[in-house]
């Protein structure tokens, strides 16, 4: 029932190479999936009704709708409107999306978390919106979201395992085209899970240092 060793060697290069797509999509889904959300939190505390409008309703979408539909709807979807997408660069959209509509709530929740006399001490400094905002604001909120954001990290990176839906040469992809060919489909999984866990594990470890550092920085 479980692989033997010359198995795992046999399997390694494709479950590998697996395992970069699904970290490149992380990496790129977070790369504009973060700053998305920052300007999506940012609309949604502006002051004018048409941009935090147009803003709750992405943020909505993309907390509302789960990733897999996310996913269906950009690869499969659009095309019947015309608008053909590849795999890879479908996977890094919706997932792009789904991190920009969560991280938004777990930016505003830190930028409101900022007490009050600091953004007094900005106005009495003479600073406008904009320098208040990149001076004060954005610095202590970025480091109260900062665990939290590392941990959702860690979800899109399990998410991506969702993208074998759309073709997509990933690591649940590769590990079902191996088992379709081997028949052996419980430990070629098990040891996709043991990639993902290898990432995942060391990563939550990160989350909780960092976690413990912020702690200790908030009671100075």
């Amino acid at each position: 029932m479980f692989p033997t060793f010359e198995e795992i060697a046999s399997w390694t290069p494709d479950l590998l190479g697996g395992l970069s797509i699904s970290l490149q999509v992380t990496a790129l889904s977070l790369l504009l999936g973060i700053p998305f959300g920052l300007l999506l939190a940012l609309g949604v505390l502006a002051r004018n009704r048409t941009l935090r409008i147009a803003s709750l309703l992405l943020v909505e979408i993309g907390r509302g709708a789960p990733a897999l539909v996310l996913l269906q709807f950009i690869y499969f979807g659009l095309p019947s409107a015309g608008l053909t997408i590849e795999s890879f660069a479908a996977a890094v959209i919706a997932l792009a999306w789904n991190t920009g509509a969560y991280t938004s709530e777990i930016i505003r929740a830190s930028l409101l978390s900022i007490p009050q006399g600091q953004r007094e001490a900005a106005e009495a400094l003479g600073l406008n919106r904009t320098d208040e905002l990149r001076y004060v604001l954005l610095p202590q909120g970025l480091r109260v979201a900062l665990p939290a954001l590392l941990g959702f990290s860690i979800l899109i990176f399990q998410g991506t395992s969702l993208c074998f839906t759309i073709t997509l040469p990933e690591l649940v992809s590769r590990a079902y085209e191996i088992g379709s060919n081997t028949f052996r489909y419980f430990p070629v999984l098990l040891c996709a899970g043991a990639l993902y866990a290898c990432i995942s594990i060391p990563a939550a470890c990160l989350v909780s240092y960092v976690e413990k550092r912020a702690g200790l920085y908030a009671q100075r």
